[in-house]
């Protein structure tokens, strides 16, 4: 197939793209490369894929050598609804994952727009420009952010998600709806994910697991919220990109509702909760160094527990998560290690 991964330059988009990659399909990425974090990183990532220009830090081993014809990249804003659209008609996808989204739920609450933007606005040009045309299937990610403080876990897709904490989370909602609506409307084949606090080598470094690695090897304080009585569903990079693939290439994949929706909803996590003072001790024992701990209260916008029921997801497609969270840190750190020599 040809496959559109928009945020192609993201953490979850680069590994997506390159196992579709490797499976033998062609790939355009589609990203605007912003400063949310730093950029150097997701040049890396591009060049991992084989994509030339200006890369201020090229991961210069094993995944630089690894080099697709297949692959083709645009830089893009996605509110940029007419360069989305003569994309679409130029490269004619079989199929779209949409990934880009300005992420961080702590970032949401100072900088308001850039979610509107990025994720109201862009997921919209993505959805118009598959009506129009006419794109077979398209995935599209949203978060477990949606179910906020629910006391209901594991979070099933079947509870109601109506109290977002924060605006990335009423985004990522939003999300939702727009696609079930263009599904309802015109028929289009849609399937989102609610991904749980993925992790993984060259992941985000905004996320807890990136900062805390960097500051303990540092010998800087790390500060943990609400005291440490937090848990998170974390799911390794790779579970994520088995799962999606899985989906993407199924045949029989097609859930039709009784109005004529071709919708389907899935939790993709590891459906294992760890509190957050366990994951510190696992990741020193990785480290072989011990934090410095910060004990802080809870941030605006924080959710207490995530926990995800993943059952339809197994029923229907086979997936089960297979990376325990020790082994999955030893790979971040091994590659966090090489990466930043």
């Amino acid at each position: 197939m040809k496959i559109l991964v928009t945020g192609s330059a993201g953490f979850i988009g680069f590994h997506l793209a390159r196992r579709l990659l490797q499976e033998g399909h062609t790939v355009v990425g589609l990203d605007n490369l912003n400063d949310y974090y730093d950029p150097g990183l997701k040049y890396a990532r591009l060049a991992a894929c084989g994509v030339e220009g200006d890369t201020p830090f090229i991961y210069g081993k094993e995944y630089a050598s690894q080099v697709w014809d297949e692959y083709r990249f645009y830089r893009i804003n996605l509110e940029d609804k007419d360069r989305v659209m003569l994309v679409f008609k130029e490269e004619l996808f079989d199929a779209v994952v949409h990934l880009a989204a300005q992420a961080g739920v702590r970032y949401s609450i100072d900088h308001p727009w850039a979610y509107i933007d990025s994720n109201i606005v862009g997921t919209m040009s993505v959805l118009e420009a598959c009506r129009q045309q006419k794109v077979n299937r398209l995935l599209f990610a949203s978060s477990s952010s949606v179910y906020g403080n629910s006391p209901d876990a594991p979070f099933s897709v079947d509870q109601p998600v109506d109290h977002p904490v924060s605006l990335y989370a009423a985004t990522k909602k939003s999300n939702e709806l727009m696609a079930y609506t263009y599904s309802h409307l015109y028929g289009l084949d849609v399937t989102g994910f609610r991904f749980f606090t993925v992790y993984g080598p060259w992941g985000r470094p905004d996320m807890a697991y990136y900062s805390f690695t960097k500051r303990i090897l540092a010998g800087e304080s790390i500060s943990v919220f609400n005291n440490g009585e937090l848990w998170r569903d974390f799911t390794y990079i790779d579970d994520i990109v088995v799962g999606l693939v899985a989906i993407l290439t199924n045949e029989n994949r097609v859930m039709t509702e009784s109005n004529g929706a071709q919708y389907g909803l899935y939790n993709i996590g590891n459906a294992n909760p760890v509190k957050l003072t366990d994951f510190i001790q696992i990741l020193e024992n990785v480290l072989g160094k011990k934090a410095r701990i910060k004990l802080t209260g809870m941030q605006p916008g924080d959710v207490l527990k995530t926990h995800a029921d993943v059952g339809p997801l197994e029923r229907d497609f086979g997936f089960k998560p297979a990376t325990e969270l020790k082994e999955g840190l030893g790979k971040f750190v091994e590659w966090y290690r090489e990466y930043y020599d």
